[in-house]
């Protein structure tokens, strides 16, 4: 029996995907950018990396090129931005694991731990809030934990998203695993919206390299 057309469109993208790999060397830098979270739960505060990730997405016109790649236990999208090259992943393991994806994706893209990015939530700020660190501890976060003992490396440039912390230190599983509220969610478009475009702006500076001393 001849395969599905669904089979055929998975093998194409498969085989895509490899040329893109492990083809012939690229012109500029390539760049992995993984939104950390829990697959299935789309709509948790825990998962607005996921959702940063979907934005991102869009805004380079590849919101229809998800694929799975069981290498890496994710889904992929590549997309340019100018002589750049962006890995997109959003892990298909739960948050605690989520580091063994992004550590295999690393690896099968020959990328270290500075040119891989983590988007995830950030509990100490609130929601609406952004900031771009590089590098540093997990400060309690166990997404970023797991990626750090699984990079072996805490050099990763972060973009961390305010959700907020409840005032009761027993509600917090629940705050974070919990959707956004109606009026939350009316903030989430244009926090989506900033939060691409300093994702993007960074990595076109790094892009870029170091200015010349004088």
């Amino acid at each position: 029996m001849p395969p599905s057309g669904l089979l055929l469109a998975g093998l194409w993208r498969s085989r895509a995907m490899n040329r893109f790999v492990w083809g012939p060397g690229s012109p500029g830098k390539r760049w992995l950018v993984a939104g950390l979270g829990n697959p299935g739960l789309p709509g948790t505060r825990h998962s607005v990396g996921m959702a940063v990730l979907g934005q991102l997405a869009r805004r380079l016109g590849v919101a229809e090129s998800w694929a799975r790649d069981q290498r890496c236990a994710a889904d992929l999208a590549l997309a340019p931005l100018g002589d750049a090259q962006l890995v997109l992943l959003r892990p298909r393991r739960l948050m605690n694991a989520n580091g063994r994806s992004v550590a295999q994706a690393a690896e099968l893209f020959g990328l270290t731990a500075e040119e891989v990015y983590l988007v995830h939530d950030e509990l100490d700020k609130p929601l609406g809030k952004l900031a771009l660190k590089l590098g540093g501890s997990a400060r309690g976060h166990n997404g970023v934990r797991s990626c750090i003992s699984c990079l072996n490396s805490s050099a990763m440039p972060r973009l961390l998203v305010g959700i907020g912390r409840p005032a009761n230190p027993s509600a917090v599983q629940a705050h974070v695993l919990g959707c956004f509220s109606p009026e939350e969610q009316e903030l989430l478009p244009p926090l989506l919206d900033r939060a691409t475009d300093l994702l993007l702006d960074h990595i076109r500076a790094q892009s870029q390299g170091p200015l010349p001393g004088p």
